[in-house]
């Protein structure tokens, strides 16, 4: 009986590690901070047509308004009812979005704060984002409704009831993350109005959740969670599919709670390829590109099966979370742009792609005081809506990495090359490397401080084929560089040091 709950549990999360991506679409990208309506055009306009096969959103949950004299983006972490309504629209609005995307293929994934309420110190009062009365010093939260019972200050053991060391796995689920009134999961009722928010957005139409801060919670309790999630509904997905689970962990060694405890409920967020590839990119400590012939399992990371992978999040690229000045972001576009070029030419896990907003630093002494900005809003603390400019790049502080041309371009090779073996490995010992992608598509990358020319087998049909870094296919033509591939498979490269991109791919669909 034990072994079959056991295998029953198991087959459970293998059924959560699947995205549901349609179309031979590959890569995830996270609109941070979008307007449910600016989504839903997106979808339309650009994503679909471009191969994306999914988006994952900002917690839609009712959150706590910190409108004195700011709003900063982390207040969408810190809930106090799970009624939907944020600053990216109301429940219509945010139905609307999830029908919209589904009708072009592309997946919705939630973003969802489930470990905890708002801060200890959030006050009380109706300023939330959809008016709702809370009481935080006394954990009256009538939205869900939470009392001061459904929480876990009882059970944690230090005289803060915050986390005060993370050498204690104990102290890490069972106290408070910053303060955050951390909720007892434990608790047959908790798990049931957690479920409850969860399943309203599955039967709505998303695909699946990016769980936030799952090392703050037990396996066990996230586990009966899940037991509890109803199927995708077969409006958009395949009879009996399971919601498509990638956790929180960050798991750079050295804690006690390792991301491998959380294998069997979903895939889990690799946090040391982000950290690695950054430094790889940016030569630091010795390292080199053509260590990477092995990237992947390889460098220590997860099972490729159980790995969400990404250059940078929302957290570490404001230097919150793990990977510190390592991590690269669109302040550093050139090497962004290699780095997640090569992400998503390898084929080792599930791809997201990070889609920002510009903030005004100020680092003083390596910190970045303003690190706390939100999005760029109106005088009343409105979101703004994403104007898109005639190049097809966004304005008004809005990033949108994911329309450069070279990531956009790049998403559509992860797809052209999707289930072809890492193959035609090079190096020249340096920061010069090429790898393909069986007979479907091959990437070069010149990260030295000189030029590369080199002849190399692509394992490509002859033929000319446009580089999707420089330019695109359009017609019968290219708008960047040809790469002309003999009957051989053989393709010479120049690529020089001081190109505005020093990388060139090619792939079947690109070929003349």
């Amino acid at each position: 009986m034990r072994l079959f709950i056991l295998v029953a549990v198991f087959g459970l999360g293998l059924a959560q590690h699947n995205p549901h991506i349609k179309h031979g679409r590959t890569t995830i990208v996270h609109l941070f901070e979008w307007r449910w309506a600016d989504i839903a055009e997106e979808c339309e306009r650009f994503l679909a047509p471009n191969g994306f096969g999914g988006v994952q959103i900002s917690p839609p949950s009712e959150n706590i308004v910190l409108s004195s004299p700011w709003r900063p983006w982390w207040e969408r972490y810190q809930p106090i009812s799970y009624n939907l309504c944020s600053r990216s629209g109301n429940e219509s609005e945010l139905r609307d979005m999830i029908t919209r995307c589904n009708k072009v293929g592309v997946n919705i994934y939630v973003d969802a704060v489930i470990n905890h309420m708002c801060g200890a110190g959030g006050g009380e009062g109706t300023h939330s984002s959809c008016g709702g009365w809370f009481s935080a010093s006394r954990k009256e939260f009538p939205g869900v409704p939470y009392s001061h019972w459904d929480f876990n200050d009882n059970k944690c053991r230090t005289s803060s009831g915050n986390i005060e060391n993370y050498g204690d796995a104990n102290q890490v689920r069972d106290c408070r993350l910053v303060s955050l009134l951390d909720l007892a999961l434990e608790k047959d009722y908790v798990r049931g109005k957690v479920a409850d928010y969860l399943n309203k957005l599955i039967d709505m139409g998303v695909a699946g959740f990016r769980v936030d801060a799952c090392k703050h919670m037990w396996p066990g309790d996230l586990d009966a969670v899940s037991g509890r999630l109803h199927n995708l509904t077969a409006t958009w997905f395949p009879n009996g599919s399971r919601p498509f689970i990638y956790q929180e962990v960050i798991d750079l060694g050295g804690e006690p709670i390792t991301s491998r405890e959380y294998f069997a409920l979903g895939r889990v967020t690799e946090f040391k390829y982000g950290v690695k590839l950054g430094t790889v990119f940016r030569k630091w400590n010795g390292e080199k590109l053509s260590y990477t012939k092995n990237w992947g399992e390889g460098w220590g990371f997860m099972p490729n099966d159980s790995a969400l992978v990404f250059v940078d999040n929302h957290d570490n690229q404001r230097g919150h979370g793990a990977g510190g000045a390592s991590i690269v972001t669109f302040w550093d576009s050139r090497l962004l742009k290699m780095a997640v070029g090569y992400m998503l030419a390898h084929p080792y896990g599930v791809t997201r792609v990070m889609s920002s907003f510009r903030w005004n630093r100020n680092i003083v002494n390596g910190k970045d005081q303003n690190d706390w900005m939100g999005p760029p809003s109106y005088g009343n603390g409105s979101t703004k809506p994403v104007p898109i400019n005639p190049d097809q790049t966004c304005g008004d502080g809005w990033v949108c990495e994911h329309r450069w041309r070279q990531i956009k371009n790049m998403v559509i090779f992860r797809n052209v090359v999707n289930g072809q073996p890492h193959s035609n490995w090079w190096d020249n010992n340096g920061n010069q490397v090429a790898f393909g992608r069986g007979n479907r598509g091959f990437i070069v990358f010149n990260n030295d401080d000189w030029d590369l020319d080199v002849t190399l087998n692509t394992g490509m049909t002859g033929g000319t084929y446009c580089d999707v870094i420089s330019g695109q296919k359009d017609g019968g033509r290219c708008t960047g560089k040809q790469i002309h591939v003999g009957d051989s498979g053989y393709a010479h490269f120049r690529i020089s040091n001081i190109d505005e991109d020093p990388f060139v791919a090619i792939h079947a669909e690109s070929k003349l």
